[in-house]
């Protein structure tokens, strides 16, 4: 999917026995809607059809041209067009402007004379332009020439918007790297299905992937581990080392590349926990003195960052160089799963806390959160953080609370006025496994299916209006302990992740699981063709031991709402 990336032969071979027996098909297909994903809001659909071919022109209002650009990148590669500019009056395509539509929304009107894309910012007009790429044969989705094919777009009137405004996915680099050639191919995907957040997880105990110049031990040292732990909690090492970490040029790359599909980057930096990476770096951030190698085990560590100004001055530092990379208005500081043992244990620690006159440990992590998100105010900065954060004493309400254990804690959160992007384990947690059947590669042993992702509902049903509307969206979340390559974390993420795109773009209203998997079958082509890894949808049948634990999983969600 990179732009430049060659097709390997086997994959080109494939591809074209793939189109020869769907070409027929798709036509048939797109004219009843059965291969757009996400669903639009509205589709009238029309008689005729518009013929692409090398005399196409586009006329783009200024505002609109960079979805223009997405056009002509996209279909240029297949068909050979150039589809180059044309006068306002004769052009077959047209992007016009239009103030009264919604900011990422679009009118796309398509006949056999011309085709109309109307939006009111460029998001819009590029999202109308993922829509139009589908209305054409699969083939247009080739990075490689296609000859003899009839491009032509169905005519129809749709009229779309997206129902939230955070629509994501998350990736976690920090168990296993993954190559920036795979981010950008990543990118691509979520921008194929109108995502626009992609929150980049970039420190762990077990390896720190971004280059921060003012301390070039994050990457030298915290960046590689001597093994890795084999499946979750075995105990196992495999013994082979690991490792790697992305310069500020490729961060500045891979946030160019998205800008220009408007997905919006959100860094993530861990603190306090999940942090043993940077101690092995600098030791003087820990608790003990210790000097700890980078983590190679999975779980949840004891080796926290301690609280001290110090400390607070490293991370502000390290803030300020990931600011200067990431344009986008959140950081994520993550929060979750931050053991106070070792701060109940430290000398250090515990005067920290009379000098502040804090009572619990876990008030030091309330005021580590407050001194972060200050400073992130203070640089026009939004602190994002997992929803342990609720825990830790007075959260600012600007505060944007990611609720990953379970819903329970996102409608707290939305009650208490704080934004919420909702990630529960059950059923957006996918690096758990896609079935109980044998034949899985390796993963958590709960099952999230395609079937229990197309069902989510974000916004939970007992919040009123006001909470509700707190409710910014919802996100996938790949966590890479078990997931060592690009291709298995493309298995993991689809189509899980094109079913939670239609959810939240779709209106509830619209939505059908049977109709998806319809549309599902020929979209799925087009992967096909781009060379992307997924897993082919089955019928997946929960067992009952699966049942029992879907059960406690929501149970925990249902206790995360009592608590205060």
């Amino acid at each position: 999917m990179t732009p430049g990336r060659a097709m390997r032969g086997t994959e080109f071979v494939v591809a074209l026995l793939v189109l020869t027996l769907a070409c027929v098909a798709t036509t048939a297909d797109a004219e009843e809607g059965l291969a757009l994903v996400p669903l639009p809001q509205s589709i009238e659909w029309r008689g005729g059809a518009f013929a692409l071919n090398d005399t196409t022109t586009i006329a783009a209002d200024p505002n609109l041209e960079p979805a223009a650009h997405a056009l002509r990148q996209a279909l240029g590669p297949a068909t050979g067009f150039a589809l180059a500019d044309g006068a306002a009056a004769t052009a077959t395509i047209r992007f016009t402007l239009e103030a009264s539509l919604a900011a990422e929304g679009y009118r796309l009107e398509a006949s056999p004379a011309q085709v109309e894309i109307r939006a009111s910012t460029a998001a819009g007009a590029f999202y109308a332009v993922q829509t139009l790429r589908q209305l054409l044969p699969v083939e247009a989705f080739s990075e490689t020439p296609v000859r003899d094919v009839d491009w032509r777009i169905p005519a129809a009137l749709i009229e779309d918007a997206p129902r939230f405004g955070w629509r994501g996915m998350h990736l976690d680099v920090g168990r296993h790297f993954m190559p920036v050639d795979f981010v950008l191919d990543f990118i691509d995907a979520l921008a194929m299905h109108k995502m626009n957040r992609f929150h980049w997880h970039l420190t762990e105990d077990q390896g720190w992937r971004i280059e921060i110049r003012r301390y070039p031990k994050l990457a030298e040292v915290g960046a590689w581990r001597a093994e890795s732990e084999g499946m979750f909690l075995s105990g196992e090492m495999d013994g082979t080392p690991h490792g790697g970490f992305y310069t500020q040029d490729e961060i500045r790359r891979v946030v160019a590349y998205a800008a220009e599909r408007f997905v919006t980057i959100v860094p993530e930096i861990e603190m306090p926990g999940h942090a043993q990476a940077a101690i092995a770096a600098y030791p003087e951030l820990g608790n003990t003195g210790e000097t700890l190698p980078v983590r190679a085990r999975w779980g949840v560590n004891e080796h926290v960052l301690n609280v001290e100004e110090s400390t607070i001055v490293f991370l502000q530092n390290t803030l300020d160089e990931v600011i200067e990379l990431f344009p986008g208005p959140w950081i994520h500081i993550g929060g979750d799963e931050a053991p106070t043992d070792e701060w109940e244990q430290s000398e250090r620690a515990q005067l920290r806390m009379r000098a502040l006159g804090l009572e619990e440990e876990r008030e030091l992590q309330g005021y580590l959160i407050s001194r972060m998100h200050a400073f992130l105010r203070e640089r026009g900065r939004q602190l994002v953080g997992w929803d342990e954060i609720l825990d830790t004493g007075t959260l600012p309400e600007d505060a944007v609370v990611m609720s990953w254990r379970g819903s329970g804690p996102g409608s707290r959160a939305a009650l208490e006025g704080h934004p919420v992007v909702m990630a529960p384990i059950q059923p957006t947690y996918f690096d758990y496994t896609q079935s109980s059947r044998g034949d899985e590669p390796p993963a958590i042993p709960v099952v999230n299916r395609l079937e229990d992702v197309y069902a989510f509902e974000p916004v939970p049903a007992d919040l009123p209006p006001a909470a509700a509307r707190r409710i910014l969206g919802a996100q996938g979340q790949l966590w890479t302990e078990l997931m060592p390559d690009p291709d298995h974390v493309a298995y993991m993420a689809f189509p899980r992740a094109i079913a939670l795109a239609e959810v939240l773009w779709l209106d509830p209203g619209h939505r059908d699981y049977d109709d998806f998997r319809a549309r599902l079958e020929p979209h799925l082509t087009r992967f096909d063709l781009l060379g992307l890894p997924y897993r082919p949808p089955g019928d997946d049948a929960l067992t009952l031991g699966d049942r029992v634990i879907r059960f406690a999983i929501d149970s925990v969600g249902w206790v995360m709402t009592l608590l205060p």
